[in-house]
Formats: C-alpha cells, sequence, structure tokens
C-alpha cells in the first residue's frame, strides 16, 4: 500500500461498499485489491472519526490528504527565491517591442552571477507565463495593435424641443498591450463619424499603433474574407495618412477581438451605470460627461497591479509611432472616366486632373477633400494632385502625357522664345515679333514650330540668315521663311538679290521679248 497508494476512485468505491455493508474480503473481490490493504483503508478512515456523507463531500484533494498526508513541502533555494521575486518585473519587461528571454536573462546573470544558466531560467519564467496565461495575455507586444468596435447597447440623447429619446452609437477602443481604453458617442456608424473616431482616438493616445483591428463593419471593410478580406477605400486612405495596417478579424471569430469585447463588458458596468437615469441634450454634453469616468476607467488597477494608464506610460507609448504633422480630413468620392485628352473632370469644381495616358477610356475612382485630389483605378492609386477650384482649369502633369501631348503641352511664348534664342538672338527675337502679330500668341505657336524644326533641314546658320532677310522685309510668318530658304535669298547679298533684266526676261525662243509690245 505504500509502494503504490490506490487511485482515489479505488478508495470511494472501497468506503461506499463498507458502508453497504459488505465484508473485506467481499471489497477485495469487487475492486481487486489486496484484502490487507482494504483493511489498512478502513481501518485509517475510521481513526478519522468522518461518517460517509463526509468522505463523499471531499475533493479527491482532500481525500487524497486524509489517507496518503499532506504533500511534501517544496524546498526552495536561495536562487530560486531571487528569481521568484524578480519574475513578475521580467514578464513584464518581456512585453516591450524587441525585448526577448536571451536578452532578459542576459541583465539577470549580470545582476546576479551565481544565478541559473539560460534554459533553467528560460524554464522558470515559461512555467510562471503558463501559470498567468488564464488571466494575462503576453501576445500584445506594445505598439502593436488597437482593438476597436461599438458597443451593442445605445446611450441616449433628448431633443429639447420633442423630448424624444435618440439612440446614439459609442466606439471603443482598446490597445493591446496597456488595455488602454478610449471611448466616444456618435450619432451613426457611418463613414464620417467612423474615421473621425478612429482620427481622435489616435489623438487621444498620441501615436499610430502599427495595426488597427476592426470587426467587419461596412466602413471599415468591403467585403469580408478569412483569407483576403477587401478594405474600404476611404479606411485604407486613413490608415495610409497615418502609416498604419488594417487586420480585420475574420468573420465569426469574437475572439480575435476578445480584448474589446471584454472591454464592451466592464464599460457596460463602470461607465453605463453612471450615466443612468441622466438627461443629455446634445451630443457634445454626453461627451462630456464619458471624459472623467472614462479616465477614472483607465486609473482603475488591475488584478492588484498597475492600473491601464500606467502600464501605457510604462510600456505602450513611447513604442507608438509619431502622428503626422495634420489630421486625416475625410475624402468624398466620386467614379470619373479619362477623357481623351488624359484628364478626369471634377465636377464639383468644374477643374480638371491628368491620369497617365495609359488609362483614357477607363473609369477610375477619385477620392478629394480639401486640400488633395486621389485617382484610383482598381483599388491602385494612379494619380495624386493638389485640388484646385478654378473653373475650366487644368492641373496637369507632365508624366502623365504621352511623348507628343508632353511636346505640345510645353509650348508658350516663354518657350519658343528660349528655344530660338538658342539658336541665335536674331532668331529668337523674330519668334518673338511672330507671335506679337497674332491677336492671341498661341495662334504662332505652330508657326513658330514649323521655323524651328527648319533648322534640323538646313542647319542653323542658314535660319539666322533667313531671319534677318525676313526681319528687313518686314514679313513674320512661316511661309517667307520656307520660301527665302527654298530659293536660296538666304545666300545673296542684298545687292545680287536686286533683279536685273536678264533675271526678269531668261533667254528662250518661246519669250517674246519687250520688243514685241514697241
Amino acid at each position: 500500500m505504500a509502494n503504490r497508494p490506490l487511485t482515489m476512485n479505488k478508495i470511494r468505491q472501497i468506503l461506499r461498499g463498507h458502508f453497504e455493508g459488505r465484508g473485506s474480503k467481499q471489497l477485495s473481490q469487487l475492486t481487486g485489491v489486496a484484502r490487507n490493504t482494504v483493511k489498512g483503508y478502513l481501518r485509517r478512515f475510521k481513526e478519522t472519526g468522518l461518517t460517509y456523507q463526509d468522505a463523499e463531500q471531499l475533493s479527491d484533494e482532500g481525500l487524497s490528504e486524509l489517507f496518503l498526508g499532506p504533500p511534501a513541502p517544496q524546498q526552495q533555494n536561495k536562487r530560486q527565491e531571487i528569481l521568484s521575486a524578480l519574475l513578475p518585473t521580467i514578464s513584464k519587461e518581456l512585453r516591450r517591442k524587441g525585448m526577448t528571454q536571451q536578452r532578459l536573462w542576459e541583465d539577470y546573470i549580470a545582476k546576479h552571477p551565481q544565478g541559473y544558466r539560460c534554459s533553467q531560467f528560460k524554464a522558470y519564467l515559461s512555467e510562471y507565463l503558463n501559470r498567468r496565461s488564464l488571466t494575462m495575455h503576453f501576445e500584445h507586444k506594445a505598439g502593436d495593435k488597437v482593438f476597436i468596435d461599438y458597443a451593442g447597447k445605445p446611450l441616449y440623447i433628448t431633443d429639447p424641443e420633442t423630448g424624444e429619446h435618440i439612440p446614439v452609437q459609442v466606439f471603443l477602443g482598446v490597445l493591446g498591450c496597456s488595455q488602454y481604453t478610449y471611448m466616444e458617442a456618435t450619432l451613426t456608424q457611418k463613414q464620417e463619424d467612423f474615421t473621425g473616431s478612429c482620427r481622435r482616438m489616435l489623438e487621444y493616445y498620441g501615436g499610430v499603433p502599427r495595426a488597427v483591428v476592426p470587426d467587419n463593419l461596412k466602413p471599415a471593410v468591403q467585403k469580408g474574407s478569412k483569407y483576403s478580406p477587401v478594405i474600404n477605400e476611404t479606411f485604407e486612405s486613413f490608415a495610409e495618412h497615418y502609416g498604419t495596417s488594417i487586420l480585420p478579424t475574420r468573420p465569426r471569430q469574437p475572439r480575435e477581438k476578445s480584448l474589446v469585447e471584454g472591454a464592451v463588458k466592464l464599460v457596460y458596468q463602470r461607465i453605463y451605470i453612471h450615466l443612468q437615469n441622466k438627461v443629455f441634450f446634445s451630443l457634445e454634453g454626453l461627451n462630456e460627461a464619458i471624459r472623467p469616468l472614462l479616465a477614472s476607467y483607465n486609473d482603475r488597477t488591475l488584478r492588484g497591479e498597475e492600473s491601464r494608464r500606467e502600464q501605457f506610460e510604462q510600456l505602450e507609448r513611447e513604442s507608438l509611432q509619431p502622428l503626422p504633422a495634420l489630421p486625416y480630413q475625410l475624402m468624398e468620392v466620386k467614379i470619373s472616366t479619362v477623357m481623351k485628352n488624359t484628364h478626369i473632370c471634377l465636377a464639383v469644381d468644374k477643374h480638371y486632373y491628368s491620369v497617365p495616358h495609359q488609362f483614357i477610356g477607363k473609369k477610375v475612382k477619385v477620392l478629394y477633400n480639401d486640400d488633395r485630389v486621389e485617382i484610383f483605378y482598381r483599388y491602385h492609386r494612379i494619380a495624386q494632385h493638389k485640388r484646385d477650384r478654378r473653373k475650366h482649369k487644368y492641373t496637369t502633369s507632365a508624366d502623365h502625357l504621352a511623348a507628343s501631348q508632353r511636346y505640345v503641352s510645353s509650348w508658350s511664348y516663354d518657350y519658343f522664345v528660349g528655344e530660338g534664342s538658342k539658336i541665335s538672338r536674331e532668331v529668337g527675337d523674330y519668334l518673338a515679333a511672330l507671335m506679337e502679330t497674332k491677336p492671341h500668341a498661341e495662334q504662332g505657336y505652330k508657326s513658330c514650330a514649323g521655323i524651328l524644326h527648319l533648322a534640323k533641314k538646313v542647319g542653323n546658320s542658314r535660319l539666322i540668315l533667313a531671319c534677318k532677310r525676313a526681319s528687313e522685309y518686314g514679313i513674320y510668318t512661316y511661309p517667307i521663311i520656307e520660301d527665302i530658304l527654298s530659293k536660296n535669298l538666304d545666300t545673296l547679298s542684298p545687292s545680287e538679290e536686286q533683279l536685273d533684266d536678264t533675271v526678269l526676261t531668261p533667254r528662250h525662243h518661246n519669250i517674246r521679248g519687250k520688243e514685241y509690245y514697241s
């Protein structure tokens, strides 16, 4: 009996049979336990003075101590006592971003050279974490994720004129590591209210976690999926502005956002209850009442340890990414078709914005706010411009144009004067004078382009002479330059250009000559 103690089930069978009137021989046959062993357990039970009903109410642990005695206390040596006292602090340090068990051991052994080696240190730490895992979640790294959701129960504001009770939504955000919580009331869960709540939440935290974990809300997720959810374009733009990622939970998987689910239950108990039987005539008034209650909630200690606010300040604040210089502004959305001139029209301003010429004829999605206009094709951004409210004007990026369009789009008075001056001052002056003779400078752009093109045919030197000769004539057109060059008049001096009789009356038997008319 001493070497192989009976299981508690066997002992309960023996006691039950004994109180039913069976003898030790019969009990031995029924249980397969030696008769002397049965007698020994019955004798020990009688010495306790307990009744059978008392024994039935004992747990297996209690019954074991009754027959086998309490377990021998585990002796802790000095090293184990020191490490046990350090484990709560070590486990908290492990939650810091980038912290590892190896680094923690190195810090430990530097302070306690006679302490445990690395493998034993990690074993004790793992045992401690496993004991605590039922109530604490060490998998959440500092600054890694914020979980967001709406509470199921609404709060209410009262219309001061009609007395009607209007339900409002309650938005909640919880940081994974510290459980630091944000809460506010909004009129709806629509895109504008949802995005505004997320922006104010990040401003409340004073930084940005590396991922936002929403439920499959319509303002956040356009199409839910276990493997490849489609994020709402506006919310995706919000995430890009703040340099974070969107990681929606899988459909029907509440455990993936258990932190915020738990926060909702706690908020019902510790914030909602203080708002009952109070009347609020505006959303602003309700949120004013929520703020001090939320502060008290975050200051409440967790399991007798630090409060959410203390954990946030110690572990998480420094791990958050900085907020951008400017807050996010909600983007309006419209669908447009890229015109043949590679532009789309933003109808609200009647202004035109360029897109890459490869998308001519395609339908694109235009997102815009007070500052900028972004153009997407199949969820990929293909263009971005600063918003311009001037009507019937064009905002064009040269990179968006085809080669031929890019050349024409650069035409201007200064462009042609500059290109002509690169050849010589005379050519630049001639082109300037040509454009000045037109009611509008743009009417002379093609003529200027044609004149500059002639330099590729005849060379710069001949074009310079042709422009000088045309300037002497006082004629500023493309045809006169072409005529001078085709007749080689640019190669003649002014005296040689004076036509004599031989030039006017070439010798030929079919020419009558001036004598015929005398």
